[in-house]
Order: C-alpha cells, then sequence, then structure tokens
C-alpha cells in the first residue's frame, strides 16, 4: 500500500511545485515590470524638470509675443516683460500659502496690459500672516501709474482642498473680504468684469520688494516618489526570488537529505 501511495505523493507534491512556480514567475514578471514603469515615469518627470530649467533660461518674451500666445500655455514658465497698471483694487490674499516653512498668503493682482484689452492675474509673492488677527493684512506696495513687469509665464495659482464649498462675494463689492482659499480664474473674470486671461497666470520674479518676498517653490513633480516605488517594487521581486529558493529548493534539499541520514 506505502507503494502506491508514494507515486501519488511524488505527484501531488510535483503538482504544487509546478503551481507554486507559475504563481511566482507571474508575481516576479508583475513587480519587475512595475518597477520598471515608475523608473519611466521618474524618466518622463525628469525630462518635464529640465524642459522647465530650459524654458526658464530663454530670453523673456516681450509684450506683443505674449499677447499674441494663443494659447499661452506654450510658453509656460518662460520669462515674459510687460508694460501695464495694477488694478489694486481686485488684489486678492490666498490663504494657507507657505514660504520657507511659514504660513502666510500668496498676494495675487491683476495687471492690465498696456495698448491692449487684456488684463493678466499676477502673483506677486508672498506675505507672512498676522497670527493675532487673521483678517489683519500686512501692507503691500502698489505702485500707481505704468509699470514694467517681469515675470514668468504660470499655470493658475493652485488649489487647495476645501472642506466647505461656498460662493464668495463679488470682488469688487464694498467691504467684502480680499482672502480666498482658492480663486477659479473663469469666476474671478465674471466676478470683476475683468477681460481676465484664464489659461494662464503670472509669477513675479525678482528679489523681495514692496512688502513681498518671491522665492517661488520649484514645482512639486514627484520624481523622488516614483523612486521610491521603483524600489519597493524591485524589492518586492527579490523577496519572492528569496522565497522561492529558501522554501521550493533550499528547504526541501535538506529537508531530503536529513531522510536519507536517518
Amino acid at each position: 500500500m506505502n507503494d502506491g501511495l508514494a507515486p501519488a505523493a511524488r505527484r501531488a507534491r510535483g503538482g504544487r511545485f509546478w503551481l507554486i512556480t507559475m504563481a511566482a514567475l507571474v508575481m516576479l514578471a508583475a513587480t519587475i515590470s512595475l518597477g520598471r514603469w515608475q523608473l519611466s515615469r521618474a524618466a518622463q518627470k525628469e525630462a518635464l524638470q529640465a524642459e522647465i530649467e530650459a524654458q526658464k533660461t530663454l530670453p523673456p518674451l516681450e509684450q506683443d509675443d505674449f499677447l499674441a500666445l494663443d494659447p499661452a500655455t506654450s510658453a509656460m514658465h518662460r520669462p515674459v516683460r510687460l508694460h501695464g497698471l495694477w488694478l489694486a483694487p481686485h488684489t486678492v490674499y490666498l490663504d494657507n500659502r507657505q514660504m520657507h516653512g511659514l504660513p502666510g498668503f500668496y498676494v495675487l493682482t491683476p495687471f492690465a496690459i498696456e495698448g491692449s484689452n487684456q488684463t493678466v492675474l499676477v502673483q506677486r509673492g508672498w506675505v507672512q500672516r498676522n497670527f493675532t488677527d487673521r483678517a489683519q493684512l500686512a501692507p503691500v506696495e502698489t505702485p500707481s501709474g505704468l509699470v514694467e513687469l517681469v515675470a514668468r509665464v504660470a499655470p493658475p495659482p493652485a488649489h487647495l482642498l476645501e472642506l466647505g464649498k461656498e460662493s464668495p462675494p463679488p470682488a469688487a463689492a464694498p467691504g467684502s473680504s480680499p482672502i480666498r482659499q482658492n480663486l477659479d480664474l473663469e469666476a474671478f473674470r465674471a466676478q470683476t468684469g475683468l477681460p481676465l486671461r484664464t489659461d494662464v497666470s503670472l509669477l513675479q520674479t525678482g528679489p523681495a520688494s514692496e512688502g513681498l518676498q518671491r522665492d517661488w517653490p520649484v514645482p512639486a513633480l514627484g520624481i523622488e516618489k516614483h523612486y521610491g516605488y521603483a524600489f519597493q517594487w524591485f524589492g518586492l521581486a527579490a523577496l519572492v526570488v528569496i522565497l522561492y529558493v529558501w522554501f521550493q529548493l533550499i528547504a526541501p534539499f535538506r529537508s531530503a537529505r536529513r531522510l536519507r541520514r536517518g
């Protein structure tokens, strides 16, 4: 009877061996593929980062060239030089923005471009918040008359997570607060009645001035995150190989050798 059971046991053991082998190969192929995909995503974002840095080194777009851009996103992150007027009454303070790890406000003011019917929203800089009175805003100088603006083409202001969604008062309403959590350019255009461009904004560059700091953060592309994920997937692949070799090859070999010695 034992002779009859031994071949059956060997067949069952052989079936389990090949089943586990196939499962390990599938897991190994999947983890390596996912790791390689994360590396390719990191490479794509590194290329995008290099493109952004290259755009920053290009000569500034002159005013006529900027006005002719359609869409302006084709010149994203490129310097631009404009002349026009600050529309100070429509200044907005975006809350919960940080610079150097400190909470504060991004100060945004529309800029009417000279000789055109275009207005563009400028992210002028950052001011620290008043920790005693949240509604008290630090003084910001806004030059009157025709001024020259040196800035970079940028996406519209980033949105932060909002727990509650409520319609802000019209920007021009008397006594309305200039503090906002987020700013939608389409809604802001409708509220102010300004001929505002909604495809882009501008980041004002240069040293701190007018009560504003301009150490703008580098766009977060998450390159390190992709390398971290790739490391995890390749680590999992290595673990699959180690477990397979130990439990399918080394452990059975040691068990068989002990049986032969016994």
